[in-house]
């Protein structure tokens, strides 16, 4: 969605990454949050000059995307950090919290299980290979870190078992775990599990996950440097 930035939240953004980051940048899991909640939001695209200002030092400590900062006219409220964002939104929002509270705090739990029980071999694995992939430390480090991840998935799929979503129906633990999966998309790892696979699909087809790639997605095709 976009709309005024003066009247609703709104989210930074790159203007650009190369084709390897496109559908990852994790201001993707704030886009789908809003839109599972049916909320209007603004996005602010910003490049490396903007990371490294005080202005924007003073919104994101370390200079990286997403920044979610609510309208000055209701506080101005400014958040980094995805996870912490995403559930900052889903606790307005019965799509991505059950009002239950002790289905709630499950759901806390798995956004937090996403974000430092699976995530950390992931994206070490990633940086292996999307950008030391010839190092000979990398290559003799990648089995071992392609383990960690194969056993943070068995866990996962114990769990899941045959269940659609983690619990119950569809929270923002989904949302953040599915965003996580995909960052394994330059392997076939997550393909090894069938049933990971069709929820990372279950996960992918959601209208509002369609919605939110697709505006993340546009915004690098109108911003492509000349010759990308």
């Amino acid at each position: 969605m976009s709309t005024s930035l003066a009247s609703v939240p709104t989210v930074t953004a790159f203007q650009w990454v190369p084709p390897f980051a496109q559908g990852v940048v994790r201001d993707l899991r704030v886009r789908w949050a809003m839109e599972e909640a049916g909320l209007p939001y603004g996005q602010r695209l910003i490049g490396p000059p903007d990371q490294t200002t005080a202005d924007y030092r003073r919104l994101q400590p370390f200079g990286q995307v997403p920044v979610y900062q609510e309208p000055a006219a209701e506080g101005g409220l400014a958040l980094f950090e995805s996870g912490a964002i995403v559930l900052h939104i889903a606790e307005q929002s019965s799509a991505l919290m059950p009002t239950d509270p002790a289905a709630r705090a499950r759901a806390v739990s798995w956004i937090f299980a996403a974000l430092n029980s699976v995530e950390p071999p992931i994206s070490n694995l990633a940086e292996i290979d999307l950008f030391n992939a010839d190092a000979a430390w990398a290559k003799e480090r990648r089995p071992e870190v392609v383990e960690q991840v194969r056993k943070k998935l068995a866990n996962l799929a114990d769990w899941l078992g045959d269940r659609e979503h983690l619990e119950g129906p569809f929270t923002a633990g989904d949302l953040m775990m599915v965003t996580v999966l995909r960052n394994l998309r330059h392997t076939e790892l997550v393909a090894e599990t069938p049933s990971l696979k069709a929820y990372q699909q279950r996960g992918e087809a959601r209208p509002a996950f369609q919605k939110a790639l697709a505006a993340q997605l546009a915004a690098f095709e109108g911003n492509a440097p000349p010759g990308a």
